[in-house]
């Protein structure tokens, strides 16, 4: 596995004569139990490319695989990847540094999370079955499959206080899953749950219905009962194309506040809207759509996004990819009059950003397309 640093990933001199990789310096904050040391806001628009990570194992010949999802730890130590030659790799943040990488060649890969153990991930198949898999990391092995869904699955969400998950699947289904036990917990019949997401409390999530245009919302502790809320895209739409209401959805995710929900979608623009009464805040709209299928979409055989934006850990600020480029926007910001929020900062890169992912513990993040790039903040601008 090939690194390159970049501008701001110059080694100090003392460091240089030293046969070592030198460390990227990255600032915790927004840690449990460890107090901020650098605020999101004071370093957002100081985000730089720092260090570019190219799969150097590929056969000659052979195209760079594209990155399919990206994913932290809970201590923010370990980024992790699934990628479309059915592998996973693994990498060190502090030190930029590729750590491991692991075969799925038989069942295929997407969507890998970590559980709340950082040895343990879950993953979605695309080959042989359907089934969700649970893997120990330290020595490749399966410690668990999930079996139950009849066709692809196309979210996984990690509960926030415990290894409990909601899995979303084309055969219109979500499930909820205990990580001690394969047989699923509960079973809810939906039209087309493309994806799910928790609230940060764990008592709520929310599952994202594409082709009815909605979002809707249970209550964990009541799920056998009807959604609390449904939030209408089609009738809060704005200023978005009428597509865009009801197809193309990437990512759904609360913030950390838990008072705005962002539903990514690849056709223009993302949606804020209110956590509590699904209104629209803001749309954030974007130059041009994004080249991949969107969660749930089989047609053109092109690569699935796994989510294109995120928010920041403060709930502040959203970032998502573009063509080229970073773009940002901040939540206190205030939209102009047909509800439309311009970006507070463009970082810049040439690079198409189609996965884009926050570390919850440090100052950094992560994008890709067919290569992982970690950005942080550079002290000197």
């Amino acid at each position: 596995m090939a690194s390159t640093p970049m501008d701001v990933d110059e080694a100090p001199p003392s460091l240089t004569s030293l046969n070592t990789t030198p460390s990227l310096n990255i600032t915790r904050t927004l840690g449990v139990n460890v107090p901020s040391t650098t605020k999101v806001s004071d370093v957002i628009s100081a985000f730089r490319p720092t260090k570019l990570f190219h799969r150097d194992d590929v056969k000659e010949g052979k195209p760079q695989p594209h990155i399919l999802s990206i994913d932290f730890d809970d201590p923010g130590e370990l980024c992790m990847t699934s990628e479309s030659d059915e592998t996973i790799q693994i990498y060190n943040v502090k030190d930029g540094r590729h750590d491991k990488s692991l075969m799925s060649k038989k069942y295929g890969v997407k969507l890998a999370k970590f559980t709340h153990t950082s040895s343990s991930i879950i993953y979605a198949s695309t080959k042989q079955n359907d089934a969700i898999r649970y893997l120990a990391t330290h020595d490749n092995s399966f410690i668990r499959y999930f079996d139950g869904h009849e066709a692809s699955v196309t979210s996984l969400a990690l509960h926030p206080g415990s290894d409990n998950f909601i899995s979303c699947s084309l055969d219109n289904t979500v499930r909820m899953w205990n990580i001690g036990s394969r047989q699923w917990v509960a079973k809810l019949l939906l039209p087309g749950p493309h994806i799910a997401a928790w609230d940060p409390s764990g008592n709520v999530f929310a599952v994202a219905l594409p082709a009815s245009g909605s979002v809707i919302l249970y209550d964990y502790r009541n799920y056998q009962k009807a959604p609390f809320a449904v939030f209408d895209v089609m009738k809060v739409k704005g200023p978005a194309e009428l597509e865009a209401a009801y197809r193309g959805w990437t990512a759904l995710e609360f913030s950390n506040d838990g008072k705005h929900l962002l539903l990514g979608s690849r056709l223009g623009g993302h949606f804020l809207l209110d956590a509590f009464d699904g209104t629209l805040k803001a749309y954030l709209k974007k130059p041009g759509g994004t080249r991949r299928l969107a969660v749930g979409e089989i047609e053109g055989g092109s690569v699935e996004s796994s989510g294109d934006c995120c928010f920041s850990p403060d709930g502040r600020y959203i970032l998502s990819g573009a063509k080229k480029d970073l773009l940002v926007w901040d939540t206190l910001a205030t939209p102009d009059h047909n509800k439309i929020l311009e970006t507070a900062h463009v970082l810049d890169d040439k690079r198409e950003a189609a996965v884009v992912a926050y570390n919850p513990r440090y100052n950094m993040l992560a994008t890709a397309d067919q290569e992982l790039l970690f950005w942080i903040p550079d002290p000197h601008a």
